[in-house]
């Protein structure tokens, strides 16, 4: 015979592991009729939280609750033999001592030793108490005393209806006319009113408790799983942000490449024309030494002349900014902020010494050393290059050919770098910089 793995309410269907939990299911339900089960305790634990469930519906509800889906079933792992008789004892002695009655010792004592197995007396056997005054009435009614008792023992009440209809149910039974007899311990202590009261109350209580302690850490959970979720989203917004500045910086640099190209193709092609006029001319290929100079001269006087007459437009008010140029150098500055985030004591230093290379052309324009940066140099390493600061300087009109950054002396324009000083000065200064 397979042995009973679980405990099942006939009422309403419910698996019980142990007597204790059938108990307790009992008095908070009502429901008496119970009986032993070959079917195991379902039990479906949550992968995420371990949390075990007992049923299709249970396991729903907690993934409604956490969004936790996946559950492992481990019924089969978890499952025990149920031994009722033993089980009734062990809770019929815990009763018996919290009610402070004298609670008889199984022979512990005598356990290992073969003789006390086979030599155990049989426990005593007594007859059931039942309320004597429904027995005469359903004596008078014509029922036997002892069918009588067995009716009101199976009903469990005072009950004269019921105890007629189970007598009818069970007219056939061959003992039903003989005396009842049951073992001792079998013997439940009836509580009054008042216990029974204070039992469910506690129970309430106890219910009560463990719900709210189970809402506590269902909350606890839901935050745990908000915050991991909010900081992978937060994570992949950076990669995503990393990535397109990535993108827009080598989208600047190709596109810096095939611009410095195309206008070293124009020069070529200008000097081979030079050269081929030259020589219609009957004049030599190259320029002679005092061509040179006089060549070197006119771009003086030229750039002089332009220099002059922006400085008279900017006196007379009427320089016009460079406004596409600030923006694009104030969007390098807003991607170097971004695609450093947490590093803003390095993004300061980059910034701070953008404002020293400015301000020392803007001294002096016509000292090489100032326009001309090493990228071997270790404070633009550590400063600039670090945080990709490259790209600004390259913007603003120097120029690398892989060595150095060189600034031209013609593209040294006090307007756009004045502009460019006030973008960074506020990047330092404000917080908000880029933000809105």
């Amino acid at each position: 015979m397979s042995k009973a793995l679980s405990l099942k309410c006939n009422t309403c269907g419910l698996q019980l592991k142990s007597v204790a939990e059938a108990q307790s299911h009992g008095e908070t339900s009502g429901h008496s009729d119970f009986a032993e089960s070959t079917e195991a305790v379902l039990n479906l634990q949550c992968v995420a939280c371990g949390k075990p469930c007992r049923s299709d519906t249970e396991k729903d509800l907690h993934t409604k609750r956490t969004g936790h889906a996946e559950f492992q079933d481990k019924t089969n792992e978890t499952a025990k033999a149920v031994d009722t008789e033993v089980e009734m004892k062990q809770l019929d002695a815990e009763m018996k001592a919290e009610l402070g009655l004298p609670v008889k010792e199984a022979a512990a004592e005598d356990k290992g030793t073969g003789e006390a197995m086979d030599t155990d007396e049989p426990e005593e056997m007594i007859t059931p108490e039942v309320d004597e005054a429904v027995v005469t009435e359903l004596e008078g009614m014509g029922f036997v005393r002892n069918r009588a008792v067995r009716a009101l023992y199976a009903t469990g009440t005072t009950s004269m209806e019921q105890a007629v209809s189970w007598m009818v149910d069970h007219a056939e039974d061959a003992d039903i006319d003989d005396a009842l007899m049951i073992k001792k311990s079998a013997v439940k202590v009836k509580l009054t009113k008042e216990e029974a009261k204070a039992k469910y109350e506690a129970l309430t209580k106890s219910v009560a408790a463990k719900n709210a302690k189970d809402e506590k850490e269902l909350q606890r959970l839901q935050e745990q799983e908000r915050i991991r979720s909010g900081k992978e989203l937060l994570k992949a917004k950076k990669m995503e942000e990393d990535l397109q500045l990535k993108r827009n910086m080598d989208s600047r640099r190709i596109e810096k490449a095939e611009v410095a190209r195309a206008k070293a193709r124009i020069q070529e092609k200008l000097a081979e024309d030079k050269r081929a006029r030259r020589l219609k001319l009957g004049l030599p290929e190259e320029l002679t030494d005092e061509e040179k100079a006089r060549e070197r001269a006119r771009a003086e006087e030229k750039a002089a002349a332009a220099r002059e007459l922006a400085e008279k437009k900017a006196a007379a008010g009427l320089i016009v900014k460079p406004v596409g140029a600030i923006d694009a150098l104030r969007k390098i500055l807003v991607d170097i902020k971004k695609s450093n985030a947490g590093n803003e004591e390095g993004v300061a230093t980059c910034f701070k010494t953008f404002l020293a290379y400015l301000g020392n052309v803007m001294r002096d324009p016509e000292e090489e050393k100032f326009r001309v940066i090493k990228l071997s140099n270790g404070a633009y390493v550590k400063r600039i290059a670090a945080v990709n600061g490259g790209v600004y300087l390259e913007q603003i009109g120097f120029v690398n050919d892989g060595e150095t950054l060189t600034l031209p002396r013609d593209k040294v324009d006090k307007v756009l770098f004045n502009l460019a000083g006030g973008e960074i000065s506020s990047a330092i200064t404000n917080p908000f910089f880029g933000v809105l």
